[in-house]
């Protein structure tokens, strides 16, 4: 079977596209898919990832299956499709199962966050640790809370050291420990766990 990730995220420019591209096959690579990687596209925002999705619902020969993965935006305790129903108008595609919605609780910086001594590494000694959301129920917290954490954690790193959206921010998610992730993010646990049903484990 051939796996194909719609991701949120890479903006609008073909660098940052790459660039998010790069991000997520680092983190998969070291979650243990080198040899049976997904295919990935950047799709920019979580709407024109949506839209990619169902085109390629359209076009998907046989033995493809295309997976939708997108920031959460807020708290889930309902099935992915459901949420994304709930909060942002998307039904679920006829003969679409449920593992092709896959989601980041709350957002990818949740990701970022849940693995300190990355952290440490990649910011260095002005991190401001204490700054960071609790890892307890992480995917508990906002969006909004976490990414200001984040930024305020990096913010004497320097203008072009510390945490921001785009090339920064795909440098950092190549760099992750996929099992502290795994530790702390129920849904990314399951993220993987759908790609080991789909992709076959070695």
């Amino acid at each position: 079977m051939t796996v194909k990730l719609y991701l949120e995220g890479g903006g609008e420019s073909k660098s940052d596209h790459i660039n998010c591209r790069k991000g997520f096959r680092q983190l998969l690579e070291r979650a243990g898919f080198v040899g049976r990687m997904p295919a990935l596209k950047a799709c920019g925002s979580r709407n024109d990832a949506y839209s990619d999705f169902k085109t390629a619902l359209h076009t998907a020969g046989a033995g493809e299956y295309p997976v939708l993965l997108v920031d959460s935006e807020a708290l889930v305790n309902q099935s992915a499709w459901r949420h994304l129903q709930s909060r942002d108008g998307w039904e679920r595609p006829a003969g679409v199962d449920d593992e092709q919605a896959q989601l980041m609780v709350q957002c990818m910086e949740s990701w970022c966050v849940a693995d300190r001594n990355t952290l440490r590494q990649f910011f260095g000694v002005a991190l401001r640790e204490g700054a960071l959301p609790v890892l307890n129920n992480l995917e508990a917290q906002t969006k909004e809370s976490v990414q200001e954490a984040l930024l305020n954690a990096t913010r004497a790193c320097g203008c072009d050291r510390g945490y921001k959206k785009g090339k920064r921010s795909f440098e950092l998610l190549g760099k992750l420990d996929p099992a502290e992730l795994k530790r702390h993010l129920p849904h990314f646990v399951r993220l993987c766990e759908m790609l080991n049903a789909k992709l076959g484990t070695f």
